[in-house]
């Protein structure tokens, strides 16, 4: 395995600005990990000076169907059922085998696997672009959530067949790579992400919020962010906060987002609040201004809230998989529950609450985790990968995002 510094070191010989066109079926002002993560990894690459034409699909915000403006160009797109804010592209195979041959990018990357994705894999292969890949959700895997489980196989073959036919995939986890190598995919490369420490911060806890909530100071307020569906087994999380109740019966749960299981949700636990979906200044002040984070979700490819609740100086309780298990060494910066036991993770989730101290004591360990998790190396990594692709290379080492948590 080479160095880190050494990769960099190579990354940057005869480094020259790329023109890149970056496609993705989500984006802000859509609320979601892969539409912030793409958003994250645009803007550092323009920052330096690459060319990033993005191709995304129109929404509901904007007022124009398909329009070239330079470095944007927005597609038709179909919304998607039980999820009327998001959107599927539809084929376009055509139109971007137009675009890209009246102005050729170096490199087509592509976030996302639906009828977009698929149509500017086509159009780059027919032109001869080098393409790589992003591996972001586990659509295989939130199959059995829809009653569609017998749609799992056929929705994993083509993963493993749209990702084969790019240069490499990225992937955010060690694990997910292990978890793909042994499903058949291959050429692929780690490339976690990273966490804005300004935006996500201690520092923004709100005494009013907290009141608006009926929370006193020595109460405990439990998080969740993320999507109100059944593939985020949100049944564990309300079996574990019953569980916090024992130990700490004037605890508050705090919901932020929306979804299709919001209505059961408030049926099943009427006393919780239900935030919605939040953006801007408003998401980190909720997350600094609750005392733990509980995550029982078990169908991430990482979980970007985990990072963001660390950041924000809470503990988190997750699964031991995704990036709670890249990220949290269970007992001094967090919980971890064995994959999948609801019981351990309902266990835990009252050990939780049972010493509100040292629950403080893991959130001020878990910001200092993340103050290492910077942006600028996650975007070492992208560039580096995009460099060796146009220029050819396979089996490109990873770049550590940064010393291992919890080392010294």
């Amino acid at each position: 395995m080479m160095s880190t510094a050494t990769i960099t070191r190579e990354a940057h010989i005869g480094d020259r600005s790329l023109r890149i066109a970056f496609v993705t079926e989500t984006y802000p002002p859509e609320v979601n990990g892969v539409s912030m993560t793409v958003a994250r990894v645009v803007d550092g690459l323009r920052a330096r000076r690459h060319r990033v034409q993005l191709v995304r699909l129109r929404q509901n915000t904007d007022t124009w169907s398909h329009t070239d403006l330079g470095d944007e160009v927005l597609m038709r797109g179909w919304p998607i059922p039980r999820y009327p804010d998001l959107k599927m592209g539809l084929p376009q195979t055509g139109v971007l085998f137009d675009l890209w041959s009246a102005n050729r990018p170096d490199l087509v990357h592509i976030a996302t696997e639906g009828p977009l994705g698929w149509s500017a894999l086509r159009a780059a292969r027919r032109l001869g672009v080098p393409v790589s890949s992003d591996f972001r959700t586990n659509f295989h895997a939130y199959a059995q959530h829809y009653g569609i489980s017998l749609l799992k196989r056929p929705v994993l073959a083509y993963l493993r067949y749209f990702h084969g036919r790019t240069a490499c995939t990225m992937v955010p986890t060690e694990s997910l790579r292990r978890e793909l190598t042994d499903q058949g995919f291959r050429d692929l490369s780690v490339v976690a992400r990273g966490v804005d420490t300004v935006r996500f911060n201690p520092a923004k806890r709100s005494d009013d919020l907290r009141r608006q909530w009926g929370a006193r100071d020595e109460d405990m307020v439990v998080l969740c962010v993320g999507r109100l569906a059944p593939e985020k087994n949100l049944s564990d999380l309300l079996s574990a906060y019953q569980a916090m109740c024992r130990r700490q019966p004037r605890a508050k749960l705090v919901l932020v987002g929306d979804g299709p299981a919001r209505p059961a949700l408030q049926a099943a636990c009427p006393e919780a609040i239900l935030a919605g979906s939040l953006t801007g200044e408003s998401l980190p002040v909720h997350y600094a201004s609750a005392d733990a984070f509980l995550f029982p979700s078990l169908t991430e490819t990482f979980g970007n809230v985990t990072p963001e609740a660390m950041a924000s100086g809470l503990p988190v309780l997750a699964y031991d998989y995704a990036a709670a298990a890249q990220l949290i060494v269970s007992g001094d910066n967090g919980l971890l529950a064995a994959y999948g036991q609801s019981d351990d993770f309902m266990g835990q989730a009252e050990r939780l609450a049972a010493d509100p101290q040292w629950a403080r004591r893991m959130g001020l360990a878990a910001r200092a985790s993340a103050e290492r998790l910077a942006w600028g190396a996650v975007i070492d990594q992208v560039e580096a990968l995009f460099h060796a692709v146009v220029g050819g290379s396979h089996g490109v080492p990873d770049l550590p995002l940064s010393p291992a948590i919890g080392e010294a």
